[in-house]
């Protein structure tokens, strides 16, 4: 029996590596796409030395429609199907609506909303063309309900990957095709570590402390957590879940005040 095949975007490092090595685990095929050659072949090497499944590097800029829309042809080509997507891939800048520029905002928008989108619609045109249904996966963000008034086009982005999830659910469910969107909270990861104040110092685990003073788990996340979930919403455990968001945050979106202040009020309890 052949294997199933999941493409993963931004898979050279951070949550979309964690995800490529945990379908690999569960016996997929895996296509990694990112546009850093060199971290995508450590990742083909990792996957084919400890698993039992192959993995196809396709390298490019997902800014460029015209690399997007050949990914699912390349992976056609290669293992003849498709299984699952995994939109993960995102780009941004640190700054407020101020100051970006319009080139940043379209840039921004064009890989974490138009490139998902148009690689969703060549995946699922495979999927419908095999009859054999799949799923898509869109990865947002807890910022798209809590703007942190640091980078708009981003936070826009993730607002609108949550829509385009019901879109893409409604118009591929009678293909058996499933389309869900996941919400992870504060994950350690490169993109969460660059935050810098204006004199260029880092603070990002000041940033950090701060959300994990709302966080009942009382930790940040890893890439494990998040690829963990994303196994198990692709598989045939999660056949009745489609256009709907996961929220994956140890609880920090349903915290009201900081475990400090919740200390003071009741300092024999927390």
């Amino acid at each position: 029996m052949q294997a199933n095949v999941a493409i993963i975007t931004g898979a050279s490092r951070g949550i979309g590596r964690e995800t490529a090595l945990a379908f690999a685990a569960a016996g997929y095929h895996t296509a990694v796409v990112a546009n850093n050659q060199a971290a995508l072949d450590q990742v083909k090497q990792e996957i084919e030395t400890h698993y039992q499944t192959q993995c196809l590097v396709c390298a490019g800029d997902l800014h460029d429609l015209t690399f997007t829309q050949s990914i699912a042809a390349t992976v056609r080509e290669h293992f003849g199907r498709i299984d699952v997507l995994v939109n993960n891939a995102a780009w941004r800048t640190i700054e407020t609506m101020r100051t970006i520029t319009a080139e940043t905002w379209e840039k921004t928008l064009r890989i974490c909303v138009t490139a998902p989108a148009f690689l969703a619609q060549s995946c699922a045109a495979l999927m419908e063309e095999n009859s054999s249904g799949g799923c898509v996966i869109n990865i947002s963000s807890i910022m798209s309900q809590k703007a942190g008034g640091n980078s708009p086009a981003y936070i826009a982005s993730k607002g609108a990957m949550e829509s385009l999830t019901k879109e893409l659910a409604v118009t591929y469910g009678r293909s058996g095709i499933r389309v869900l969107c996941v919400r992870p909270g504060v994950i350690d990861t490169d993109m969460s570590s660059d935050y810098v104040s204006e004199e260029g110092d880092d603070i990002s685990r000041l940033m950090t402390d701060e959300l994990l003073q709302l966080t009942p788990v009382c930790r940040k996340g890893t890439g494990q957590d998040i690829a963990q979930a994303l196994v198990w919403l692709s598989s045939p455990d999660a056949a009745y879940i489609t256009g709907c968001d996961l929220t994956i945050d140890g609880g920090l979106s349903a915290n009201f005040s900081s475990y400090f202040i919740k200390n003071l009020q009741f300092p024999k309890e927390y």
